[in-house]
């Protein structure tokens, strides 16, 4: 069933992502090869009208093929139907609402999620405090607010999370909170080293609330609240990436993705629903990037077209792509390695 949910989830995110290309291509009357979820070899297709609609055998990606993203094009499509030779406002909504579809299916996930479920509260009120762990022995209390950690300010539970698993585990953590009385106080806390599963874990002592709140309201606030909370993480782990904060290793590739599938089905539809919403916003995100290969990659090229006057050429820009996508799939096969490096 794993395999079922792993392939069905990641398959609906590319779903949504590649039918933002596809809408937003048809209606600035680009030219559609082909509309395929999936990779490597055509499990199923049909030809209706222009378009190709295939599904292909590797749950893993899919793309839309458009007229003038290639150098050498067919020539029995009209000129004026090729991505090349549309507007550039044409090629940047093309480009974008791939992500754009990412980002709003994520949104109205998160908001039925909150509405039928209960909408989790995010405020970062630490619950309970574990008696002969580092967070208790350094006196933080249950009713503490934190505010900051290690400077960084911190809103919601998930700047707790981010923060404390980015901090260096052999040094204290600083840790700011607000204590129920109004007065703020500043902690240091190491973190105490453990095995679970003989895998080694730092814990802090502390645990968080886990209360909900229902009603339409409460659903909106949690749905705007979680997408800029989402949105700030994945913000923090590519800085991190450049900066050195976060490490390739600590990335997960499919095989790490398809071990969380597992644990969130056997949780419940609201805890998979939220994952689909979360792995959306990741997709998105990933793919504004200004990277080679990548969506976000082909608007910076749209971007220095309107600084320089003029396009660049095409085989140079599909050869940036073409060498860029080469190197993402090397990274994919090291975070795939480590993945599996992980499970043993």
């Amino acid at each position: 069933m794993t395999i079922i949910y792993f392939i069905l989830i990641l398959g609906v995110v590319i779903l949504v992502h590649e039918f933002g290309h596809f809408l937003f291509a048809k209606l600035c009357g680009i030219y559609v090869y082909e509309f395929s979820i999936g990779m490597g070899p055509r499990l199923l297709h049909k030809k209706i009208g222009e378009t190709e609609y295939c599904l292909r055998l590797i749950p893993i990606g899919g793309f839309v093929q458009l007229a003038g993203e290639e150098v050498e094009d067919d020539d029995k499509v009209p000129k004026n139907r090729k991505l090349q030779a549309k507007k550039p406002w044409q090629r940047f909504v093309t480009m974008f609402f791939g992500a754009g579809f990412n980002f709003i299916f994520a949104i109205i996930l998160l908001f039925f999620v909150g509405l039928i479920w209960g909408a989790p509260k995010m405020d970062p009120i630490i619950s309970n405090v574990e008696a002969n762990y580092p967070a208790s022995e350094a006196g933080i209390e249950k009713g503490d607010r934190i505010i900051k950690i290690n400077k960084k300010k911190v809103s919601t539970m998930d700047d707790v999370s981010i923060y404390l698993t980015l901090a260096n585990p052999e040094k204290a953590t600083e840790i700011v909170v607000k204590k129920p009385s109004g007065n703020t106080v500043v902690y240091q806390v190491k973190p105490k080293k453990e095995k679970v599963d003989d895998n080694e874990v730092y814990r802090y002592g502390i645990g968080l609330v886990t209360e909900k709140e229902h009603g339409f309201l409460a659903s909106i606030n949690y749905m705007g609240r979680k997408t800029v909370s989402l949105f700030k993480q994945m913000f923090i782990t590519v800085k991190g990436l450049f900066t050195g904060g976060v490490k390739v290793n600590q990335l997960s590739g499919p095989v790490g993705i398809y071990t969380i599938v597992g644990e969130q089905t056997k949780a419940g539809l609201a805890n998979a629903l939220y994952l689909i919403a979360y792995l959306s916003i990741n997709v998105g995100f990933i793919n504004l990037l200004p990277l080679p290969a990548f969506d976000g990659g082909r608007i910076l090229f749209l971007a220095i077209e309107k600084i320089k006057g003029s396009p660049v050429k095409p085989e140079t820009e599909n050869m940036v792509h073409t060498i860029g996508f080469f190197l993402l799939m090397a990274l994919m096969v090291y975070i795939t390695l480590n993945d599996i490096l992980r499970l043993f």
